[in-house]
């Protein structure tokens, strides 16, 4: 076996084995093959695509390239959701804590963010004393006797799938869907996860621009889950405008913490409790395809302050300033704040995600490469969803900066992706994949 011949093979549109992808994942991430090599067979897949069993051989092998998590060592059953990024997702502040509080234990590794996506990571850290650096015995003992955890990784997850989406990200392949769908789901095979709800956006704000494209490749992610024995759910979910109303970390952090108290915008509650439902329906909490049986638990969980109280054990137990949950009002907080009125009356007939995401990064809430630091305090709150009316002079959205000129570039990018038209409207979900 040689890797010229797996390359000359898949460049043809033949299937590759399970042996010949383990043959090549094991070089690769031993440096074995080198990146020009790889880069050959990348765009072969890329051109050529993978059938069922090669994506589901793919992913194994790298989720096994690295060290694998067994949460079953502290707990019965590991429920965990993955989100492909967007614009004012703050999604697992909330729904973590909601989950946890039926009693179902939730261990999450989560990421940063990069350009106009913001990272979870990067929200809690705007909690003073936040700890995301834990070692994989505190990861454990935390979930066993917390019931929540939230995290980064603990261990070299899927090495082989870090070196491999770099190789993708300068080599034009990084939309091929068998290598997206075996990247997202590589990880979360490795960090112990039983069942996965993954909710794919679709957008201007995501990598899936269509439907058609995000349906595909979360049905590829529910074939490889189930083909592996995992329980998996994904949802298609709207990315044209922001979730939610803030965009930036600890605007983000204090919108969640209104939504654990029992307020929230509707959308971002909705999402939520969507997420959460289908987490507890995996976890064998629900029976109801609709949630119909868990709805009325989960909004009363939110209301009655039951989800927040499991936040802030979260909060507590990595080290961070609980008073700052408490009091939201002492997060960190940007120097200049102005406000922008609407320059018309109209229905809002596009609120631009994506426009709104780069707009917050160029305050500093975001990233250009791994590994710069960001602004807690800066970002935006954008006050109207799509379909919404809006009268001339009513307030159209927030700025928060550090200086006044960064302000005043931010002001015109985002009132550039507001556009007025009829009344029209876009759902917040577009479909439910089951792996049953």
């Amino acid at each position: 076996m040689n890797v010229i011949s797996i390359i000359e093979k898949k460049r043809d549109g033949y299937a590759l084995t399970e042996d010949e992808i383990r043959y090549f994942v094991r070089g690769y991430t031993a440096d074995d093959i080198p990146d020009y090599q790889a880069a050959a067979w990348a765009m072969a897949v890329y051109l050529q695509g993978m059938n069922r069993d090669e994506i589901i051989a793919l992913t194994m092998a790298l989720a096994q390239s690295g060290d694998m998590i067994d949460l079953h060592e502290v707990i019965d059953f590991a429920v965990d959701k993955h989100s492909s990024g967007g614009v004012g997702d703050k999604t697992s502040l909330v729904v973590l804590p909601l989950v946890a509080a039926f009693g179902v234990p939730v261990a999450k590794m989560s990421g940063r963010g990069l350009s106009f996506t913001g990272g979870t990571l990067d929200k809690l850290e705007s909690i003073d004393g936040y700890n995301v650096n834990l070692t994989e015995e505190q990861f454990l003992r935390q979930v066993q006797e917390v019931g929540i955890v939230l995290a980064g990784q603990t261990r070299e997850l899927a090495p082989a799938d870090g070196k491999l989406y770099a190789l993708r990200d300068v080599t034009g392949t990084v939309s091929s869907i068998p290598l997206i769908a075996s990247s997202i789901m590589s990880k979360k095979i490795a960090s112990g996860a039983d069942a996965i709800v993954l909710d794919v956006k679709v957008g201007s704000g995501a990598f899936m621009r269509t439907v058609e494209d995000a349906r595909r490749l979360a049905q590829l992610m529910v074939e490889i889950g189930t083909g592996v024995g995992r329980r998996v759910t994904a949802l298609l979910s709207d990315m044209n405008q922001p979730l939610g109303n803030a965009v930036g970390n600890a605007l983000e952090v204090r919108e969640a913490i209104d939504t654990l108290r029992g307020g929230g915008p509707a959308d971002l509650i909705e999402h939520c409790i969507t997420v959460a439902g289908h987490m507890l329906r995996l976890a064998g909490k629900s029976q109801a395809e609709d949630l119909s049986d868990i709805r009325p638990q989960l909004e009363e969980k939110l209301a009655n302050g039951e989800a927040f109280e499991v936040f802030k054990r979260l909060i507590a137990a990595q080290g961070g300033d609980v008073s700052q949950v408490e009091e939201p009002a002492r997060l960190p907080t940007a120097p200049v704040i102005v406000e922008v009125e609407s320059p018309q009356s109209g229905y809002l007939r596009t609120v631009d995600a994506l426009e709104i995401g780069l707009a917050a990064a160029d305050l500093g809430a975001g990233r250009k490469k791994k590994g710069d630091p960001v602004d807690h305090a800066v970002g935006l709150v954008v006050h109207h969803k799509v379909g919404e009316y809006v009268e001339k002079g009513d307030r159209l959205f927030t700025i928060h900066a550090r200086t006044e000129d960064a302000a005043a570039q931010a002001r015109e990018r985002v009132l550039a992706a507001h556009e007025w038209a009829d009344r029209p409207g876009i759902p917040l979900f577009y479909d439910v994949i089951t792996g049953e």
